[in-house]
């Protein structure tokens, strides 16, 4: 998969698809460094091993629900709804498609409406969530082991402390209305007790299969998810 930010022009393929891990800047607990979603988004899109051409992650996205934590910068999701249609705008230009890798569930909204539009504009986009059936939802085992696979020295394992482990799906209202401090103390929504390298990397092959078979397939919802 050649990388876009170091080729020249000439050396890309006519009409590529091109992939773009999408992640966040945001507090990951005491222990996983700002940048962990960003660091999965793009490892899932490389071990996809898919043909085609890997863009610059996009690193900012909408965090607003982490905002009380210092460490988190967001830009919204107005801004990165008008990022990402920017964005799939001038890269459709001349790539035969876009596929945007998610790493952060705060910037679904956006994808939700980016990307169906740049779909109506005539443009074959979609995008793809690097989600773990059954995970934690953040900075949790599942976290936590795709970092130890991916970037284990960016791990203090010895600073982990345990969040909240109440699904998600009941955490809901009030995560909606104070963000994630409101719930959890350490901004942890899981636990990282029993994370390894060893469950990372069965993680990760487990997305890039996914990925890839996705890719394969190219169905694309109306919300833009690739199927």
């Amino acid at each position: 998969m050649p990388d876009l930010a170091g080729a020249a022009w000439p050396e890309l393929p006519e009409r590529p698809l091109l992939t773009v891990p999408l992640g966040s800047v945001e507090q990951h607990g005491h222990h996983l460094p700002s940048a962990t979603d960003t660091v999965v988004a793009e490892a899932v899109t490389r071990a996809a091993d898919l043909d085609a051409v890997l863009a610059p992650a996009l690193a900012y996205g909408a965090s607003g629900e982490h905002e009380d934590f210092p460490g988190t910068v967001s830009i919204g999701t107005e801004a990165l709804i008008t990022l990402l249609v920017e964005y799939g705008r001038s890269a459709c230009r001349w790539a035969g498609r876009l596929l945007v890798v998610n790493g952060h569930g705060g910037n679904l909204d956006a994808l939700r409406r980016a990307v169906p539009l740049l779909r109506t504009e005539g443009r074959d986009a979609a995008w793809f969530p690097c989600g773990v059936p059954g995970g934690d939802a953040h900075a949790g085992r599942t976290e936590t082991s795709l970092l130890l696979h991916v970037e284990p020295r960016s791990v203090r394992t010895d600073r982990s402390v345990p969040g909240v482990t109440t699904p998600i799906s009941d955490l809901l209202p009030r995560l909606r209305a104070g963000g994630v401090r409101a719930v959890s103390p350490t901004g942890v929504l899981g636990d990282p007790a029993g994370a390894s390298a060893e469950e990372g990397a069965r993680l990760l092959a487990d997305l890039a299969a996914r990925l890839a078979a996705a890719v394969a397939r190219w169905d694309v919802g109306d919300d833009g998810r690739l199927r």
